[in-house]
């Protein structure tokens, strides 16, 4: 059984393939358009797994796009009856869109592989839709290795539902419980993204960034919070919420919020993107991210009651708050938690093509405890020697070849115990938001400059936002609390108290940028300033190239974490081939460059690149 799942036209665009229950291929559009959250159709990522799979688009057993278009269009149009007139001016703009391309979305996807492949013949593609929460509950269900699981999704919005609970059991999935639009966590939190100056579908997880610098027991954050819960969202005890639309536009208008009532009620303006960030700033981060912790522990709690299972599931935009996923864990009332990596619209291709595959073709599942179903996400486009060889020529590129990847480990190891910031290009890309090892961009936990010269001067970004620790899966516990298995970076854990450092006594109460710059562990660069870290645990099996480099960065420095950001800049998508990582390397102020066993260093190249401009190349 061959089957291609699609997802594209909102954000996230991506194509997966699945063969024989077995997923094969999954990446997302940006990674070759270089168009960060593209939502054009993934024609590219499509080739891709053609190419992966060496099937051509008449092998296919079905094609299956991620949602319903019709059912979303009816939300749309009666939503605008709901507001007329006040909505006439996005009606004007997105009526024609949706005509053109997302109601008749089947013709539109059957031109797009006619495009890919003139030899297709459209009358024998099975074409099928599945809806969008269904997608969410099938990409983490599914992969999870759980038999039966309580399987909780939130994401903005589908066709009409916002959150779902669901049990799935063997081959099947059954919805027990939605919330439907406009009432959404997503939304509201979107909302905050907006008005805190971040850009809404991919600014939240800034959001996420901010909200420790804000001071819990402040006048203004206790202040907040009960704003929040008694002027914009009311929390019922099964986690539902009434959003008082009052306050937003995004039925009606172009932006997210009513400005003018967000300020009057916060006292404060909607923040620009490059306007100074300030403690009030910090503090409403705070203030929403506990309302939004609140919603999602109640619904967790609904979850277990209605579902009785010891297995949860994660999937939706929301699943990708690591923040709030490591207080479910801390709940302790589910065994065990499986987050889908790609929880946003990303990883609706995969959760369509398997819903297909187990409940519309009736396949069975595969289990296997001792193997991951989603091969640790390593499921985008590899790289051969010759096309490295390719791009070394094309720009001239100096570099020391290495035949002994061990050789190389024990090299690089050393340059990033001394300070330097590696770029680290290996086998296939990392399907998700997040850089677990192929494509990352790595350097010393232990350096307490480390996270300002990171965001500064090699990711262009806010100088406030954490960086990732990937630790050895066997040295977990030697620096972080819980009992956890963490691969893909979806969960926040404190830091232990043995490698914390004193600070002062009126610390929690410092304004952010005076905490930011607080030495507060023995591994600074990759502790927040409320002592806790997104982790990435690296197992050996899973990522051997991986696990052997912080091996021997361990055996040089006794720790085994290393400091794993995205290879990317700020406002571009994670590199995908050795030409963008070749770029990005010399865009930025990268001390070196491994893409597979080849190593650049980045005073060799100067005198080759004085007259290139790589942005413009």
């Amino acid at each position: 059984m061959k089957i291609l799942g699609i997802s594209c036209y909102y954000h996230d665009s991506s194509a997966s393939i699945i063969i024989n229950n077995e997923i094969i291929a999954c990446v997302q559009e940006e990674r070759f358009t270089r168009v960060k959250h593209t939502p054009d159709f993934p024609i590219n990522s499509i080739k891709y797994c053609l190419e992966e799979t060496g099937l051509n688009i008449n092998e296919l057993d079905a094609v299956v796009f991620y949602d319903k278009p019709i059912v979303k269009f009816e939300r749309l149009i009666s939503t605008f009856y709901a507001v007329a007139p006040k909505g006439i001016v996005p009606f004007i703009k997105s009526i024609p869109i949706w005509l053109k391309e997302k109601l008749f979305v089947k013709k539109t996807i059957l031109d797009n592989l006619k495009e890919i492949d003139f030899r297709i013949n459209k009358r024998k593609i099975r074409l099928l839709f599945t809806e969008h929460h269904i997608s969410h509950a099938s990409s983490t269900f599914y992969p999870s290795n759980f038999n039966e699981s309580a399987i909780l999704t939130i994401d903005g919005v589908g066709e009409w539902c916002t959150a779902s609970i669901s049990y799935g059991k063997d081959k099947k999935i059954k919805i027990l419980k939605e919330l439907h639009f406009p009432h959404s966590v997503g939304l509201l939190y979107s909302a905050f993204t907006y008005f805190l100056g971040f850009k809404v579908n991919s600014g939240e997880y800034k959001l996420m960034g901010l909200a420790p610098y804000g001071i819990e027991s402040s006048k203004d954050t206790i202040s907040f919070i009960n704003k929040i819960k008694s002027h914009i969202v009311d929390i019922k005890d099964d986690g539902s919420i009434f959003l008082n639309q009052s306050y937003f536009k995004y039925t009606y208008g172009l932006k997210m919020i009513e400005e003018i009532k967000f300020k009057e009620l916060f006292g404060i303006d909607t923040r620009k993107e490059e306007d100074e960030i300030t403690q009030k700033h910090a503090n409403l981060a705070f203030a929403i991210q506990n309302v939004t912790e609140e919603i999602i522990i109640k619904m967790v709690k609904e979850t277990k009651r209605l579902t009785l299972s010891d297995n949860l599931c994660l999937a939706g935009g929301v699943a990708l708050n690591c923040v709030a996923n490591g207080k479910i864990e801390e709940l302790k009332i589910f065994n065990n938690i499986y987050i889908q990596p790609a929880s946003g619209d990303a990883g609706g291709s995969l959760g369509a093509a398997l819903a297909v595959n187990h409940m519309y073709f009736d396949k069975k599942r595969n289990y296997s405890k001792d193997y991951d179903l989603m091969k640790g996400s390593y499921l985008g486009p590899y790289f051969s020697k010759k096309e490295i060889i390719i791009t070394n020529k094309r720009y001239k590129a100096v570099y020391n070849y290495y035949e002994s990847f061990d050789q190389l480990s024990k090299k690089v190891s050393h340059l990033i115990s001394k300070g330097n910031i590696v770029g680290w290009f290996q086998g296939r890309s990392e399907f998700g938001p997040r850089a677990l090892g192929n494509r990352s961009i790595l350097a010393d936990p232990r350096n307490p400059n480390m996270q300002k010269k990171l965001n500064l001067k090699i990711k262009y970004r806010e100088g406030f936002r954490p960086f990732a620790p990937s630790v050895l899966e066997e040295d977990y516990n030697l620096f972080f609390n819980g009992k956890i298995i963490s691969p893909y970076m979806l969960m926040v854990k404190k830091i232990k108290k043995e490698i914390k450092n004193s600070v002062p006594s009126n610390y929690i109460t410092l304004n952010y940028w005076k905490k930011l710059y607080t030495k507060r562990s023995l591994l600074q660069s990759i502790t927040h300033v409320d002592f806790s870290s997104r982790i990435q645990t690296v197992n050996k099996k899973t990522n051997p190239k991986y696990w052997n480099l912080i091996n021997e960065f361990k055996k040089i420095t006794k720790v085994g974490v290393l400091i794993n950001t995205s290879f990317n800049v700020r406002g571009e998508p994670i590199v995908n081939s050795p030409e963008d990582a070749f770029k990005c390397f010399m865009n930025t102020e990268m001390d070196y460059l491994v893409i597979e066993n080849f190593l650049y260093k980045k005073n060799k190249q100067l005198t080759h690149f004085k007259k290139i401009n790589f942005d413009k190349d």
